[in-house]
């Protein structure tokens, strides 16, 4: 068998495994929702092994498919795991490290999910961000109707407080946005890479957990943008609320983050259980006041350099 039959080969039983589970994620919802995670990985192997024109031609050639297989509802579908498995798949290849490939495929589905989400409103007058909360906002009001019809007095507090956080969702949606598109391509990653290794292909592994760090220039746009909020006061709703509300929200849960990676850096130096990180995780979650204090760690960290002076103590 010629090297041009074997790759023709290779993609049509590639291009079944892909149709076997869109279809699956199309009309079965329950299992759909985990299958959904492994629809990348046909396009990740292909990429992997294959040049740039070859992986454009098999992801053209499963668009295709899709529009004769799963309508014209399988396309989005195509097009963001498609075009994000190509382009992890093509990292792989060039022996890029799993922190850029992770990045570069977090970027791509963000960029292909905020595209798709701008046509469904120029197209089609679909604005789900809206819908959604317009279906939130009913939903309170119809709550409160109930109560009042049952007699039972509302607290105007309590309704302020819900309609406050609408807005305030409405406003974090951009960074909704991008931590969802990490989180997925995080779990891609989680499910896909181990299958990769299976079948040879040579996928870098992750440094550990307790030995990322954030640049440090990440806690001076921290500061500045916290800064500006308290200078500038931007009117809610104005764009200036709008984008430092975002970049703060942002720079928060890397703040976090770095904070989850001292305690484990900390725990394995004093040769703690890796439980120690897990009930900070879960704390963190359930109690603000913990979250709070993980968060100044972070910083403390990032900017002091605090994990070096417990590796002198230790």
């Amino acid at each position: 068998m010629n090297k041009n039959t074997f790759r023709l080969t290779e993609g049509a039983i590639l291009l079944a495994i892909y149709t076997v589970l869109m279809l699956i994620t199309l009309y079965i919802p329950g299992l759909g929702l985990v299958v959904n995670f492994f629809l990348p990985i046909p396009f990740m192997m292909f990429a992997a092994k294959h040049q740039w024109k070859q992986s454009l031609i098999f992801f053209i050639a499963a668009v295709i498919l899709s529009l004769i297989v799963g309508t014209f509802l399988a396309i989005p579908l195509t097009l963001l795991y498609g075009l994000t498995g190509v382009v992890m798949g093509a990292m792989v290849k060039a022996g890029r490290s799993r922190l850029a490939t992770y990045v570069a495929g977090s970027i791509v589905f963000l960029a292909v999910t905020l595209a798709q989400y701008a046509v469904s409103i120029v197209l089609f007058n679909m604005n789900m961000i809206e819908e959604f909360i317009v279906t939130f906002q009913q939903s309170i009001d119809t709550s409160v109707n109930m109560l009042e019809g049952m007699g039972q007095t509302v607290d105007e507090a309590v309704i302020e407080q819900f309609e406050s956080s609408i807005a305030l969702l409405e406003t974090l949606m951009p960074s909704m946005f991008v931590m969802a598109s990490f989180m997925i391509v995080f779990l891609i990653q989680l499910v896909s890479f181990p299958i990769m290794r299976r079948f040879g292909l040579d996928v870098q592994k992750w440094i550990p957990f307790r030995m990322m760090t954030l640049p440090k220039s990440l806690l001076w746009y921290y500061l500045l943008s916290l800064l500006a909020s308290m200078l500038i006061q931007p009117e809610v709703g104005s764009y200036w609320y709008w984008a430092l509300t975002n970049l703060i929200f942002i720079l928060q849960f890397l703040m976090l983050f770095q904070g989850f990676t001292f305690i484990a850096h900390v725990s394995y130096i004093k040769g703690y259980s890796k439980a120690v990180l897990i009930v900070a995780i879960i704390l963190s979650f359930l109690i603000p006041i913990v979250l709070y204090i993980i968060r100044i760690l972070g910083i403390i960290d990032l900017g002091f350099d605090l994990r070096k002076r417990f590796e002198k103590k230790g």
